[in-house]
């Protein structure tokens, strides 16, 4: 089936099997059953066999699927076989947890750089690496093969500056500003509003507090 047909539901549920499939590996487990795995994930063992259906199926009745190899190939399937150069533009608070999140590295994602507009921060070591002005954010891209950016700035700056990122050559943004991003065909763009992640949560409480009286 071509991947332009596969619903973006299904792939926003690949990167939770990996990170299950992942611990799985880690405690040595080399095989595991759709029925195991829907209970360790609250997913019902049918959507694991279909949304695997998509790209392949990878099981074997009676066996179930090897952990290494559904790891390796889900991670082949979001394009973690390759390795992608980011950097970070904002040294705030939210710039430097994220610069500081080790697992990334373990993924594939290399981070390479940081940038701010704020003197106070220019010059500041974040797991050895400078922070550095954004007057230099071009000439970098270029010359240390960028492919992903990640907007940590206010919404009033980051309109302009996905426009300056993209027009160097960035592929894809993580946008954790608080705006949609009109991008070049091409670009893609991943955003991360954790205002609505907090009223999704809100929603739920209150659906829940509802269904009890």
């Amino acid at each position: 089936m071509a991947e332009r047909e596969i619903s973006q539901a299904v792939i926003g549920r690949l990167p939770r099997y990996f990170r299950y499939l992942g611990e799985l590996k880690d405690r040595e487990v080399e095989r595991i059953s759709s029925r195991e795995l829907s209970d360790m994930m609250h997913v019902t063992a049918s959507q694991i066999r279909q949304d695997l259906n998509h790209f392949g199926g990878f099981g074997q009745q009676g066996y179930g699927y090897n952990v290494e190899y559904l790891y390796r190939e889900i991670g082949k399937i979001l394009g973690l076989d390759k390795t992608h150069h980011l950097i970070i533009i904002g040294a705030g608070n939210l710039g430097q947890a994220l610069a500081n999140y080790m697992n990334f590295q373990r993924q594939g994602f290399i981070f390479t750089g940081i940038f701010d507009v704020n003197p106070a921060l220019i010059g500041k070591k974040i797991r050895g690496i400078e922070v550095r002005p954004m007057e230099e954010v071009t000439g970098f891209i270029r010359q240390n093969n960028v492919d992903i950016a990640v907007l940590t700035i206010p919404k009033s700056e980051a309109v302009a500056v996905a426009e300056r990122l993209t027009a160097v050559g960035i592929k894809a943004i993580w946008n954790f500003a608080h705006v949609d991003l009109d991008v070049p065909e091409g670009v893609q763009v991943e955003n991360v509003h954790l205002s609505d992640s907090l009223m999704r949560l809100s929603y739920m409480i209150d659906r829940y507090e509802s269904q009890k009286k």
